[in-house]
């Protein structure tokens, strides 16, 4: 079982204003710390923007590269995303998985507009379009159903499975907050599934941003994602489904967090990261 972390679990986020950015340099020591085999490369800006600096950076903590998430807009018939793929797949060195978010152009991910039938064709070409292009440069492009996308719900999953060939990131959180259920899921189209974000979530706080009685970023301060375990998915389940079904892939654990202040030494989100760590022990186990 392959098992990497994301610098999101430590606050590290594209959104302007999110929080407390924590350095690299103490992310990837308690990457490493922790056990964890490799990373997504985090927002820009995050590690250098040269594949082979990106490179010499994360082997000076022992860890290995899966890929980055890549938000862009796909929907605009105007907008050619192609570009914004080739400039970030030139900082990928030997890492293979692009995770693409179908962005609405807005900041943040507390509103999105409902897409036309024209935004869905576009969107759906540019999916197979950009899955090719990866493709023809050793690496494999995925699709992640995240919250505040134009990919967020069931329905608009399921249009994404029927309508275009890209895989899944099959991120387990931002499924279950957008009204999926993962495991499911996880059973029905694993054949689909290229890459895997673990999320554990309190299933009360999901069901009130889908009430719209608290926005995506409100959940998060309030502790919507658990560690793995400790909240009312079955990881354990989507798990045995993926590898019953020949998954792969990666496990990256990520439980999405803001940070007010840096944290002290030996605090704040790495005792969450060691408890998913423990129970993915127990899973492979």
């Amino acid at each position: 079982m392959r098992i990497a972390g994301a610098p999101i679990s430590w606050g590290v986020c594209e959104v302007p204003g999110w929080g407390h950015q924590m350095t690299p340099e103490r992310v990837l020591a308690e990457m490493r710390d922790a056990g964890l085999a490799a990373t997504e490369f985090g927002p820009d800006g995050f590690l250098p923007a040269g594949p082979a600096e990106r490179a010499a950076l994360l082997a000076a903590y022992g860890l290995g590269a899966v890929g980055g998430f890549v938000p862009v807009v796909l929907h605009d018939r105007g907008h050619d995303p192609l570009p914004d793929v080739e400039r970030a797949l030139a900082g990928f060195g030997d890492a293979r998985t692009l995770v693409l978010a179908a962005a609405t152009g807005l900041h943040g991910y507390d509103g999105r507009p409902a897409l036309t039938d024209d935004g869905w064709r576009t969107l759906l070409t540019n999916l197979d379009r950009i899955a090719a292009y990866a493709s023809d440069h050793g690496r494999y492009a995925t699709l992640h159903p995240h919250v505040g996308t134009v990919v967020e719900g069931p329905e608009e999953v399921d249009r994404v499975l029927a309508g275009s060939r890209i895989p899944l990131c099959l991120d387990t959180g931002h499924l279950l907050i957008g009204g999926t259920d993962p495991l499911a899921l996880a059973r029905s189209a694993a054949g689909r599934v290229a890459h895997v974000h673990l999320k554990d979530v309190d299933a009360e706080l999901a069901g009130r941003v889908r009430a719209g009685e608290l926005t995506y970023t409100e959940a998060v301060r309030a502790g919507v994602y658990r560690p793995l375990g400790l909240g009312d998915i079955d990881i354990a389940g989507i798990v045995g489904a993926l590898d019953a079904a020949g998954y792969a892939g990666w496990y990256v654990l990520e439980q999405d967090t803001v940070l007010g202040a840096e944290p002290a030494p030996g605090a704040g989100p790495l005792g969450d990261v060691l408890s998913s760590v423990e129970f993915m022990a127990g899973v492979a186990a």
